[in-house]
């Protein structure tokens, strides 16, 4: 800074001050704003794992529901062909109860 000047030295001295502390903290509050985009990042990213673990235990959920109400199925097919040869007096064959469930898999 060119010396005399028309303005005290006391002034400037504490307006030059003022700026470098400005100008050093740039640094720390940039990585600041760096490690707050980063936590921000950080959370939304294991929300979006919480969520996707839900829809998975939703989804194996359904398809164990789904496995009991066929094995429930095949039971009521196995009983109610025992009643139909009893009842008739014939039997029905195990390659017709295969395709009878074959034909209830094809439909759901």
């Amino acid at each position: 800074m060119a010396f005399p000047t028309a303005v005290n030295n006391q002034i400037t001295d504490a307006v030059t001050q003022a700026n470098v502390k400005v100008v050093g903290e740039a640094p720390a509050f940039a990585m600041g704003s760096i490690y707050q985009s980063m936590a921000h990042s950080t959370g939304i990213l294991f929300e979006n794992a919480v969520s996707s673990q839900q829809q998975q235990n939703m989804l194996s959920q359904a398809a164990a529901n789904q496995g009991v109400m066929q094995i429930y199925s095949i039971d009521t097919l196995a009983g109610a062909s025992a009643v139909h040869g009893d009842i008739t007096g014939s039997s029905i064959t195990a390659s017709q109860i295969a395709d009878l469930v074959k034909s209830m898999r094809s439909q759901g």
